[in-house]
């Protein structure tokens, strides 16, 4: 499989259980692999945990590892997390728009699907978290 239908990261095994492990990975901002970002108060780093099913067996605490998604399964969680929520938001204002002209009940109801869809779909995160597949190597 080519590059540009993976992303990649380099991540590091905190835990071992019966089922699978956890990888804590760093996120880089786009300018946090920069040469200069010292000098720079733009780049950022976070540390991620990664739950990841597979057979503990082949793999230490501490072990260094690299995990793959695939490009497709990135653009699904970004429709998810992001595309989907926005399809809501503005069908909830259109309809509710064309049904009133209270520009206060309009907001709070466009408001109000939000504030429904990311609860339901943190109810339906272990069926959503099944479609998404990672791929881990060791280093």
């Amino acid at each position: 499989m080519d590059s540009k239908s993976e992303v990649t990261h380099n991540g590091i095994v905190n835990e071992i259980s019966p089922s699978g492990i956890k990888v804590g990975i760093i996120v880089k901002s786009a300018c946090g692999s920069c040469d200069i970002k010292s000098a720079c108060s733009m780049s950022e780093q976070k540390e991620k945990t990664l739950d990841i099913e597979c057979n503990p067996r082949q793999f230490s605490l501490g072990q260094e590892v690299e995990v793959r998604l695939k490009t497709t399964q990135g653009f699904h969680a970004l429709f998810l997390g992001y595309f989907l929520p926005f399809i809501v938001l503005l069908t909830c204002l259109l309809l509710t728009s064309a049904l009133t002209k209270s520009e206060l009940i309009i907001g709070l109801t466009s408001i109000a699907s939000i504030t429904v869809y990311y609860p339901l779909l943190f109810l339906f995160k272990n069926k959503i978290k099944k479609k998404f597949s990672y791929i881990v190597n060791p280093l």
